[in-house]
């Protein structure tokens, strides 16, 4: 008994020890990141965008959204993030008001400071234009709050209250251009994203007219907390498709046989934030293969997604783009649609949103897709990176001659050489038998 005590003592310390290893990987791992960020990519962000200071306010209790990116740290009333061009090629770099182990121990910042006056500081850097976080239209690049521009005011004086300017360019700038550091974070966040969500849609989870839709979404989510990972969508959709569209979500639904199953959804892992979608089909009894109108419906929509992924490059603004991929899909016979109007006519309708991906399911970057205007017309660069969406929509037999909606989504990065992808995409219907 007691020799029994002493192996699970020795488990549970084997256990511990190997998680407090893995919270210390991962920190090393993003901080990393942020001095890749910070050497690489700040200099050339503020220099395009002509901003000479950027300010990231941080209160105690309410945090900047690109809190992660620039190194987290302790707030005990108000602390800022100034980056400074003073000229040289190397950005400086300030934390004032806000410390902590890690953040200290990170080495990203030439200035920690928990004593400061930041009319002094700015005052002898003397900016000509200074970046605050406030856009109208992209949430991660709106931190400031209104009582803190009225702070920065008061503080700064107004006469450099009239050389504010909006950091909306610049915040997207910065989050969307990657360094190789990112690029393998966010393609592992994807294999781990892909790997649950082919495995939720398998015998071993779903078991016909037993499982439910919910029962599958909340086995999704257990496996996010069982490998420390996070989600910028909450509940995972779980979803069947119908002829008349969307049957049923997340719900106490039971899954039946002869069923399209949908999953879409993302993880999170060292800031970095997924979206994918995967399909399965319930066989029916006497069936070996998913049924030929709805293959036929998934080859046409994995057709379309070829001539989208060959037609994106970098070079042209997300508007420009997202002209180009629509010809593109007309010329290879495909109709185009608004989002779920799809016609009568023979041929496949598609509709595209490839929009930003990275550290949001839905990034702040340039974006190909209606629904992000803003960041339509901002210029496609080498190592933005995209989650390549598209819903197809086939007439099939099995749906009485209705179309069957085939949507696709797998992440992917714009190099020189075009559109590459990060993970193993989706490229059959999983069967569920």
């Amino acid at each position: 008994m007691r020799f029994s005590i002493v192996v699970t003592l020795l488990s549970l310390f084997a256990v511990s020890e190997a998680l407090s290893q893995e919270a210390r990987r991962r920190w090393e791992r993003m901080c990393q990141i942020r001095h890749e960020k910070f050497d690489r990519i700040l200099p050339e962000v503020m220099k395009e965008n002509a901003i000479d200071m950027w300010i990231v306010m941080q209160k105690e209790g309410l945090r900047d959204p690109l809190y992660y990116d620039l190194g987290e740290g302790y707030v005990g009333n108000v602390g800022f993030y100034i980056f400074t061009d003073r000229g040289d090629e190397r950005i400086e770099r300030a934390a004032l008001g806000v410390g902590g182990r890690r953040l200290e121990a990170c080495g990203v910042y030439d200035i920690v400071s928990g004593s400061f006056d930041l009319a002094a500081f700015v005052a002898e850097r003397d900016p000509k234009s200074i970046g605050l976080n406030m856009s109208e239209s992209i949430g991660a690049a709106d931190g400031l709050s209104h009582t803190g521009f009225e702070y920065l005011v008061r503080t700064l004086g107004e006469d450099y209250a009239e050389r504010f300017t909006s950091a909306e360019k610049l915040v997207s700038d910065f989050r969307s251009r990657r360094v190789a550091s990112e690029i393998v974070a966010f393609g592992e966040a994807g294999e781990m994203s892909r790997q649950i969500a082919e495995r939720a849609f398998s015998n071993a989870i779903i078991t016909p007219g037993v499982t439910t839709l919910e029962d599958v979404a909340w086995w999704m989510t257990e496996q996010q907390f069982e490998r420390g990972l996070e989600s910028s969508f909450g509940m995972p959709s779980v979803y069947v498709t119908g002829p008349e569209g969307i049957v049923a979500s997340s719900n106490e639904h039971i899954i039946q046989r002869g069923e399209l199953l949908m999953i879409d959804w993302g993880v999170g892992y060292l800031n970095f934030f997924t979206d994918m979608k995967r399909i399965a089909y319930v066989l029916k009894e006497g069936e070996t293969a998913v049924p030929p109108g709805i293959q036929n419906a998934f080859d046409q929509a994995l057709k379309a997604r070829d001539v989208v992924r060959r037609s994106i490059k970098a070079g042209p603004t997300a508007g420009e783009m997202l002209e180009q991929v629509n010809h593109a899909l007309e010329e290879a016979g495909f109709s185009l649609i608004e989002f779920n109007q799809p016609t009568d006519a023979d041929t496949t309708d598609v509709v595209i949103g490839c929009h930003s991906v990275g550290n949001l399911g839905h990034g702040i970057g340039p974006s190909i897709a209606w629904f992000n205007p803003t960041r339509l017309t901002y210029e496609i660069k080498p190592s933005n990176m995209f989650s390549i969406e598209l819903f197809a929509y086939t007439k099939a037999d099995e749906f009485g001659g209705a179309k069957v909606r085939i949507p696709l989504e797998d992440d992917a990065i714009v190099t020189a050489r075009g559109v590459e992808w990060l993970y193993p995409v989706i490229q059959r219907i999983l069967l569920i038998k």
